[in-house]
């Protein structure tokens, strides 16, 4: 019987992520309900492009505003300038200055949770970092390929223990 192959995760690159408004559409989902996320892209693809204020192509999935018990907040969204013109169905969430690990995910969107496991189970515990206190997200760029996963970053907040 074939071994299972090992999940191969590239060790990340550090950078300063920059203060950003990213707004898209919204919902709260738990680890048994986030298969239902890629409905909420499906949902948000229309509509990049004609988001009010949109700067750039690439887009963002946030995960944010965790309940303590499991749940999260998960933004399909776009980079923005200002909120001004924005509409109520949109929710937004500002990305602050911070430090983040950030990751190249190998493979087609459907692996996208072994990539976080090995993040979050595998690299973390081992990284002499802790995950900060802020919102991580999944980067795509303009010329992102769902196939191959081409152009998706994941972006850790992380910070040096106390």
């Amino acid at each position: 019987m074939d071994q299972l192959k090992k999940f191969e995760l590239s060790a990340p690159r550090f950078a300063k992520g920059q203060f950003q408004l990213i707004a898209g559409l919204g919902g709260r989902f738990t680890q048994d309900t986030a298969d239902q996320i890629p409905l909420l892209w499906d949902k948000f693809i229309p509509e990049i492009g004609k988001v009010p204020s949109q700067i750039g192509e690439e887009t963002y999935g946030v995960c944010c505003n965790p309940d303590g018990e499991g749940g999260f907040e998960y933004i399909a969204g776009v980079a923005i300038s200002k909120l001004d013109d924005l509409p109520e169905r949109y929710r937004w969430i500002e990305l602050q200055e911070q430090t983040y690990a950030i990751f190249e995910h190998h493979g087609a969107l459907d692996t996208l949770a072994q990539t976080f496991q090995a993040i979050w189970k595998d690299w973390l515990p081992n990284s002499g970092y802790e995950a900060a206190d802020a919102p991580e997200f999944e980067r795509y760029s303009a010329d992102f390929n769902p196939d191959t996963g081409k152009g998706l970053e994941i972006w850790l907040p992380v910070k040096k223990p106390a």
